[in-house]
């Protein structure tokens, strides 16, 4: 090992140290970067830092994102979630299990519509916790159902994490967005399923609405209610999202027309005020403030491991790995699992991926299913202990009964059922290519 790697490797344990002792992630990325990289080279390495900082806030691309986050603020903002879950609940509430099934499609119609999680999370959270614990729900079952259910928001598009991958791998956001589809709803099935089966093998833990509830509402009201509440969602999903896989938009031409019509569902809803329309762009703007802000800060970090060596150093590593390209793909995704557990994505997605694409670069490997491979298991991060985020959004709306210790007991099954799907999209790659090669992207 050279010097100049031994201050790579002196880099990354620097930047970890500053974020043991509680610097913000942004900070601990540049002073690390900054630092060392001056240690390497002096002051001629960060010459070429202003270009870099000027290609993050002038590309095109990322300009979706705050686009994409008014969107999902403004339906939270709407409370279109609490309307499909009052109805889809009353509809599905026949069933043993059938209000966890219900928050799974809430899942995957808010995660099509908005891709936030902590969103999802506390408003569902808030909702659905209380009054399925009252209905009999074990409350371990209940927690994770929740948290599941609004990470689905990660791997169903548009997803904030699928638009940063892209504009890490240089792949077509449209394609990144096209591949997710299929596994997405894959997981979103699996999830579906352990709960059916929870249901049937232990009613006690998952029981059916009573029949004196659900008769409250009758059946073409509650047609009617599902056509009124289920349809503009879903009107903006197809619009949004068929508009960038189709190829007739770009994202940020989609995510515009997103952010229009969340306005739209929220004036049809009767909501729609200034106040709502005032602190759904403040929320907009300290979100995408801290992302960018994360973005800049990344670029020294990077710019000093790569002039330093370290790109060199991680290749190495892999060399020592037997089982050719596929163990290789493994021990990758092992390392940002691991890393789930003390990181957010965006920081294992802008510090560790760029650390091993190089790895993979001119191999026969279809970096599009390395994408949706990587997005799914970042998905994982928001719910392994100690620092899943959607572990805290749940706490910090969870009634008082509930416990941290149910909160983690309870996502236990939801991890696996993850690692059950990331094993299938391992093993068959097909889920994530057919729909890009079926549309010809």
């Amino acid at each position: 090992m050279t010097e100049m790697e031994l201050l790579s490797v002196f880099m990354i344990a620097g930047f970890f140290g500053l974020l043991i002792i509680g610097i913000p992630v942004a900070i601990s990325l540049a002073v690390s970067g900054l630092l060392f990289g001056y240690l390497g080279f002096g002051t001629s390495l960060f010459g070429l830092l202003p270009g870099r900082i000027h290609g993050v806030v002038t590309n095109y691309t990322l300009l979706a994102l705050p686009l994409f986050i008014f969107m999902g603020v403004m339906l939270e903002k709407s409370k279109i979630a609490e309307d499909l879950i009052d109805v889809i609940g009353h509809a599905m509430g026949g069933l043993r299990g059938g209000i966890g099934l219900a928050i799974i499609i809430v899942g995957v119609l808010m995660g099509a519509s908005s891709g936030i999680v902590g969103a999802t999370v506390v408003t569902v959270g808030l909702l659905a916790l209380g009054p399925m614990i009252r209905r009999g729900y074990d409350k371990s079952l209940a927690c994770g159902t929740i948290c599941a259910s609004g990470t689905l928001g990660q791997i169903i598009p548009p997803s904030l994490v699928l638009i940063l991958l892209a504009d890490i791998l240089g792949i077509s956001v449209g394609t990144l967005f096209a591949a997710a589809m299929v596994p997405g709803l894959m997981l979103a099935g699996l999830l579906a399923l352990y709960l059916v089966m929870v249901g049937f093998i232990w009613p006690d833990k998952a029981p059916a609405i009573p029949r004196e509830e659900r008769d409250e509402i009758s059946a073409k009201e509650l047609t009617l209610r599902i056509i009124k509440v289920v349809l503009p969602p879903l009107i903006l999903i197809f619009a949004v999202l068929g508009s960038i896989i189709g190829g007739v938009a770009a994202p940020t031409e989609a995510a515009s027309m997103g952010a229009l019509g969340a306005i739209i569902i929220a004036l049809i809803s009767g909501r729609l005020n200034w106040g709502m329309l005032k602190e759904s762009s403040e929320a907009t703007l300290a979100t995408s403030a801290m992302v960018f802000f994360i973005l800049i800060c990344a670029q020294p970090f990077g710019l000093a491991f790569r002039g330093l060596g370290g790109e060199g150093l991680v290749q190495h590593m892999f060399d020592f790995i037997p089982g050719g390209q596929m163990a290789d793909i493994l021990f990758m995704m092992l390392v940002i699992f691991v890393l789930g557990f003390f990181l957010e994505w965006i920081e294992i997605s802008y510090i560790a991926l760029p650390l091993f694409l190089p790895v993979f670069a001119g191999t026969d490997i279809n970096m599009t299913w390395l994408a949706i491979l990587v997005a799914m298991n970042l998905q994982t991060s928001f719910l392994t202990p100690p620092f899943g985020w959607a572990l805290f959004f749940l706490k910090g709306v969870a009634p008082p009964g509930v416990t941290t210790a149910d909160i983690y007991k309870g996502v236990i099954p939801f991890i696996g059922i993850q690692m059950i799907g990331l094993l299938l999209l391992f093993l068959f790659p097909g889920l994530a290519t057919w729909l890009p090669n079926a549309i010809g992207w």
